[in-house]
């Protein structure tokens, strides 16, 4: 952030506190701690803070009578629980920018916190609406967005709202700017050889990762549902596994450009496969590509886990982003395990690792290695949007003057 002098001037600041939420409980604030850097400095600066975030997809999920559900919905439970890590009170409003902010922004002093109702409850907030926007922009003197994992949305408190403050009057939060350097790291001059690890389950998901990975990488590494794809494009029989047909065209275009670009695609060397859908299911290590009639993989096996972990170990630069298997049932999540371990052992030996958002962070954190890699993104779609090459809606309305 920049040395703005913030002395009770009112700072409009964008996080992203779309956290679980369970009958008013919140079972995981990761998203709320992540954001306390920035507003701690904020409150040091003896800013007036008026907070705006989202929670959840309320206008799709209406109540049978049309009505939003405002408890379900609500950021109250969020304010709870920021009072809480910060040990003061947290002013919150009911609703965002309207009468009841205008009210409690009265009320707000040097240093202390206003969190708005969930931006969501607006249907001009998806929609990016400018004049809703100009609005909340002329509550405030500064805006900072720090909403990282909502950066690649077109919203209204996202983007189009920094377009109403000059480049001396907004900028970015501490933690979005940790994401954005972290990124680059492996985006714009990462130190080679450089790694990607791409799982999940389907090919389609990951069609413009993969490709603009390509171009940077020296090694990628695919795991997962996906790699069935890619086995079946080969003309390996994939037994039950999860193939997407109609993209066999397009697996076989992303290992002809890999080869011409000279960059080594890796495909697991054997799996796990079972007869069903199942953590109790029936399994079998196969010797190759090919999965038997009646099974489907779903995990990589362990001459695939000592190919993978051999190339991590050699490489400078790890991205990791979608899980080797069905982590979720023990039967199928040793070889996200072993990947989970080896990113760290090479981290702790002096390469630089960037979990990529989604499912490799949970598996990041299911082991406990958060701390032993160097970089877990909190945002899953604008990361894997930022690694895919596109620029973020977020990120362009705060560097466009």
């Amino acid at each position: 952030m920049k040395n703005w002098k913030l002395e009770g001037k009112i700072v409009l600041l964008r996080v992203d506190f779309n956290v679980p939420i369970d009958k008013g409980i919140i079972t995981d604030d990761t998203r709320i701690i992540k954001s306390l850097v920035t507003i701690k400095r904020l409150l040091e600066d003896n800013a007036k803070l008026v907070i705006m975030s989202h929670l959840g997809r309320p206008l799709k999920s209406l109540l049978p009578d049309g009505q939003l559900d405002k408890i379900k919905f609500s950021l109250a439970p969020v304010a709870k629980r920021l009072s809480e890590l910060l040990g003061k009170d947290v002013l919150f409003s009911s609703d965002c920018g309207g009468a009841d902010t205008k009210e409690k922004l009265t009320l707000l002093q040097s240093g202390r916190i206003l969190l708005l109702e969930n931006t969501r409850f607006y249907k001009q907030e998806e929609k990016g609406d400018p004049a809703w926007a100009e609005e909340l922009a002329h509550m405030g003197d500064y805006y900072i967005n720090d909403a990282f994992g909502a950066a690649h949305r077109e919203h209204a408190t996202t983007a189009t709202i920094a377009r109403f403050f000059d480049k001396n009057h907004k900028g970015f939060g501490l933690l979005m700017d940790a994401e954005l350097q972290n990124a680059a790291k492996v985006i714009q001059h990462p130190e080679k050889p450089l790694t990607a690890i791409v799982g999940g389950a389907k090919v389609s998901d990951k069609i413009e990762l993969i490709s603009n990975l390509i171009d940077k990488c020296d090694n990628i590494l695919i795991g997962g549902g996906m790699a069935y794809t890619f086995f079946a494009a080969q003309g390996h029989f994939v037994g039950n596994s999860i193939c997407e047909t109609d993209k066999l065209e397009l697996a076989k275009e992303l290992l002809e450009k890999a080869r011409i670009k000279g960059v080594k695609l890796l495909l697991p060397l054997d799996s796990i496969a079972a007869d069903s859908f199942s953590n109790e299911a029936k399994t079998i290590t196969t010797t190759d590509a090919n999965v038997p009639e009646g099974y489907m993989g779903l995990d990589i096996g362990p001459e695939t886990i000592k190919l993978f972990n051999k190339t991590i170990l050699e490489s400078k630069t790890i991205v990791w982003n979608g899980p080797m298997g069905v982590f979720e049932m023990s039967s199928f999540e040793n070889g996200t395990k072993n990947i989970a371990m080896t990113v760290a052992e090479a981290t702790r030996k002096g390469a630089f690792s960037l979990i990529g958002g989604g499912d490799s962070v949970a598996a990041i954190n299911k082991y406990g290695l958060d701390d032993e890699v160097s970089f877990v993104s909190t945002g899953g779609g604008a990361m894997l949007e930022l690694l895919e090459g596109k620029v973020l809606p977020g990120v362009a309305a705060i560097l466009h003057e």
